[in-house]
């Protein structure tokens, strides 16, 4: 088995955020990322990036982290109640698009990288992370795109693997008391040690660097595309959605609050303005509807 390199993953990840960072403010072109370095209490820290009020995004979140702990918080352990009581060390990057557009899709990211380690045994690392999209208005041309780039992340991994990480994302970005999809999904993985330390780095590599080249051709085609205060409406309503499943469902949001995170860097995923209706159902044949009927469904997008 290939040996655990924890100074090459922070490499990689430092470089992550700096790249896209520089990406999302060349399309934006206005607004520019306020950096924010902090430290944790009980070990680590990081470096949160927040764009606001650009032109493009009303806000985008692209945060660094790096922590450490005598005790791995539940949510990491409640798959692997073996690891109970380990001590640990988890860093990754996170990002969030909120855009301004309500046409231009959000889009989530994540790549991370965790051990657990206990006197007198073998550290039990793995990589995790994944990307997916969330469109208020749906674009076939888009969502076949964003597929297309996620099975390109995995492709070089093995023909079982795309198939694989789609599903679990589907699978995961569930909102189970909604009885709907958050989105039209991506890639999602977790726990993966596959092949060894080498290949998992690998695969987790090609996930992030797939990103840039899923979102920003569908950002570029949506961004100046004209809309007025019914789409705005849309738009907010939708992005209550998002809120709830970071609240009540997504197991980063929980280990971050358990392990005594950095809240305004947990949280730095939320919209900066959601909206919830009640009872609210889109009109029939409406482009909203649309939303419902041919995006927010399991499918094969290829």
């Amino acid at each position: 088995m290939s040996t655990v390199n924890i100074q090459a993953v922070e490499t990689y990840l430092r470089d992550l955020q700096n790249r896209i960072c520089a990406a999302f403010e060349q399309l934006d072109g206005t607004a520019k990322f306020q950096h924010d370095v902090w430290t944790r209490p009980e070990g680590g820290g990081g470096e949160s990036r927040v764009l606001a009020d650009g032109a493009v995004f009303e806000r985008a979140g692209v945060n660094f982290s790096d922590v450490s702990g005598a005790k791995l918080p539940p949510a990491a352990t409640a798959q692997r109640p073996e690891l109970s009581g380990r001590g640990f060390r988890a860093m990754g990057v996170s990002l969030v698009v909120h855009p301004r557009n309500p046409y231009q899709p959000t889009a989530h990211a994540n790549v991370r990288f965790l051990v657990a380690e206990a006197p007198g045994a073998e550290p039990v690392w793995w990589f995790g992370g994944g990307f997916d999209l969330t469109p208020y208005y749906g674009f076939e041309e888009d969502v076949r795109h964003w597929h297309a780039t996620a099975r390109d992340a995995c492709a070089p991994f093995g023909a079982q693997v795309h198939p694989k990480l789609k599903q679990w994302c589907d699978d995961y970005f569930f909102l189970k008391h909604r009885n709907e999809p958050r989105g039209v999904g991506g890639l999602f993985f977790d726990d993966w040690r596959e092949g060894g330390f080498d290949a998992s780095f690998a695969l987790m590599r090609s996930v992030g660097d797939h990103l840039l080249p899923a979102y920003l051709p569908i950002a570029q085609r949506r961004k100046d595309m004209p809309y007025g205060q019914r789409e705005r409406d849309w738009q907010l309503y939708r992005r209550g959605r998002y809120v709830e499943f970071n609240l009540v469902w997504d197991r980063g949001t929980l280990f971050g609050l358990q392990s005594g995170g950095r809240i305004e860097s947990i949280l730095m995923s939320m919209p900066p303005l959601a909206a919830w209706r009640y009872d609210y159902q889109p009109e029939p044949g409406s482009a909203e509807a649309r939303l419902y009927e041919e995006f927010l469904i399991r499918k094969d997008w290829l």
